[in-house]
């Protein structure tokens, strides 16, 4: 068990892609769901199921569909995104690291000791909020797992394959599959995230006015990633 507080585990659950071969233990797993299961959903329907995949009769093939899937997806995106262009050439940059860190996630993808399925039982037609009854309970999901020593990263490349994945598992035409959890022991650790100031993120009584008390805690460091400013500024119609 990791002693971190609440407040310092949302700040430091950092997406982990990388992972050792040991195996998570039942107890590991089950508290890390129990936690997940907590999670609040529309009139406390708790429509979210999640599905675990080990070394189960059908999870080697499950986890072999979604290696094909992983792979074709970030091929697709470090081209589009252009992972080996520019900075990307520098195997010291940050964009560098990146790319090999996703390179060998997807590579080993059927090694992760753990791979969860988080699903919806829908009880009404798709719509755009339906994942307002799912998505905290994976969140949860994260950061017990930070708490338990244990890390993960939330997906969704299983879509290319999810066709073949629902036959291979039975899952039902009315049970959505919103997410791709893969989880293990982390080959590196957690620690604070970077993210952008939060004066950039937090407005207050009308959008982009500056809330004069969003302030980083002190040694905050930040990240450039996400769009330049100067394109959000065009996407609100000229208005500041």
């Amino acid at each position: 068990m990791d002693d971190v507080s609440l407040l310092e585990g949302l700040a430091t659950t950092r997406a982990i892609r990388r992972f050792e071969a040991d195996a998570v233990p039942d107890e590991q797993l089950a508290a890390i769901l129990f936690a997940a299961t907590r999670a609040p959903s529309g009139s406390n329907r708790q429509p979210f199921r999640f599905l675990v995949l080990r070394d189960g009769p059908a999870a080697a093939g499950a986890k072999a569909l979604l290696a094909r899937a992983f792979r074709s997806s970030w091929a697709a995106k470090r081209a589009a995104d252009g992972y080996d262009a520019g900075t990307g050439s520098d195997p010291a940059s940050p964009k560098a690291r990146v790319q090999r860190t996703m390179q060998q996630f997807v590579d080993t993808f059927e090694q992760v000791p753990v791979v969860v399925l988080a699903c919806l039982v829908r009880y009404r037609p798709p719509n755009p909020y339906e994942g307002n009854s799912v998505y905290p309970a994976c969140q949860n999901l994260l950061l017990a797992a930070r708490a338990v020593g244990l890390g993960g990263v939330m997906t969704m490349w299983h879509a290319p394959v999810e066709a073949e994945l629902r036959q291979l598992l039975g899952i039902p035409d009315g049970v959505a599959i919103s997410a791709t959890i893969p989880i293990g022991h982390p080959a590196g650790q957690h620690g604070p995230v970077r993210r952008r100031p939060l004066g950039e993120l937090v407005y207050e009584d009308r959008w982009e006015q500056l809330a004069p008390w969003a302030v980083d805690p002190p040694g905050t460091r930040h990240t450039a990633a996400g769009p330049p400013r100067e394109e959000r500024d065009e996407n609100h119609n000229g208005e500041i």
